[in-house]
C-alpha cells in the first residue's frame, strides 16, 4: 500500500531522513520506534506532504506522491492525527466530525449550516460509535478531557475514509488506563476499517502488544525491522534504544 524508497531529507548539514526504504503492506498495522530525534515526525511530514524529500520516491498504491502538496495527499487516501490533537473548540464532537465529513464530501458551503446533509449527519453519528464517544457528542471539544480529544482527532482524520491512517503518539499526556482504551480503539478501528495504520510510540508496552510489525528508527535510517520478537531480541536495537526505553518504563510503573 505504502512504500518509501531510499528517501533522503536534510536541513542544512543536518540529514534528517537517511537513505530511508520501508513497506507497509496493505491493512498492516505498524510501529516506528526510536530514540529522539530518530527522524520520526520527520518521516511523517514527508509521507504527509508537509516537508518534500531532497531525493527517494513515496508511492501510496504504486503512484509516487513525493513533492505533492498536503490537500492533495488526503484526496489521495493518507490521513494523519498529531500528537497535539487539532480539534474544533468551540464546536461540539458531533458537529466537528459532520462538519469534517462534510469536507470530505465536499459541501465546504455548508459546513456550518443548521440542517447539514443528512448523509453527512449519519456518517458523524456512525463514528461518534464507532469511536465510543456517543456520550460526549453533545460536549464542546473544547470541554472534553484529553483522552477524547486525542480520540476525536483520530477521528477526524478518519472522516476522511483515508486508507492509510497515521497516528503520532496517540497516547502522549495520558494516564496507563487512557492508554490502553486508545490503542484498543485504534486496534477496534483498524480491524473494522480495513486499512493501513501506522503509528508512532514511545511506551514500548503498547508497541509490542500493538503492532504487527516495529520499524526502528536512528539517525534518520533504518536500525531494523520485523516482528516484535525480533526486534526485542534485537542486540543492536536494545543498545540504541530499547535498554533505556524499557528502564524509563519500569521507572515510570515504579
Amino acid at each position: 500500500m505504502l512504500t518509501l524508497e531510499r528517501i533522503f531529507k536534510s536541513f542544512g548539514g543536518v540529514v534528517a531522513t537517511n537513505d530511508l526504504s520501508l513497506e507497509f503492506p496493505e491493512r498492516s498495522l505498524s510501529a516506528i520506534i526510536g530514540p529522539n530525534g530518530a527522524g520520526k515526525t520527520t518521516l511523517f511530514n514527508l509521507i504527509t506532504g508537509h516537508l518534500v524529500p531532497d531525493s527517494g520516491r513515496i508511492v501510496l498504491a504504486g503512484e509516487d506522491i513525493a513533492g505533492l502538496r498536503p490537500p492533495e495527499i488526503v484526496r489521495k487516501g493518507i490521513g494523519r492525527a498529531f500528537q497535539i490533537a487539532s480539534i474544533f473548540p468551540s464546536l461540539t464532537v458531533e458537529q466537528a466530525l459532520t462538519g469534517a465529513v462534510s469536507a470530505h464530501m465536499g459541501s465546504y458551503g455548508r459546513l456550518f449550516d443548521p440542517f447539514p446533509q443528512s448523509a453527512a449527519r449519519k456518517r458523524a453519528q456512525e463514528m461518534l460509535a464507532l469511536l465510543e464517544m456517543e456520550p460526549v457528542a453533545n460536549r464542546l471539544c473544547a470541554n472534553i478531557s484529553h483522552g477524547d480529544q486525542k480520540l476525536l482527532d483520530v477521528g477526524l482524520a478518519l472522516a476522511l475514509e483515508p486508507r492509510v491512517l497515521l497516528l503520532d503518539e496517540p497516547t502522549a499526556g495520558m494516564g496507563p488506563e487512557e492508554r490502553w482504551k486508545m490503542m484498543n480503539t485504534v486496534r477496534r478501528l483498524w480491524e473494522t476499517q480495513e486499512m493501513t495504520l501506522i503509528f508512532i510510540e514511545h511506551d514500548i508496552q503498547i508497541v509490542f502488544e500493538v503492532a504487527q510489525k516495529i520499524n526502528v528508527l536512528k539517525y534518520g535510517a533504518l536500525l531494523a525491522s520485523g516482528a516484535p520478537e525480533e526486534i526485542r531480541g534485537n542486540p543492536e536495537v536494545i543498545e540504541a534504544y530499547l535498554g533505556t526505553a524499557l528502564e524509563d518504563e519500569a521507572g515510570a510503573q515504579a
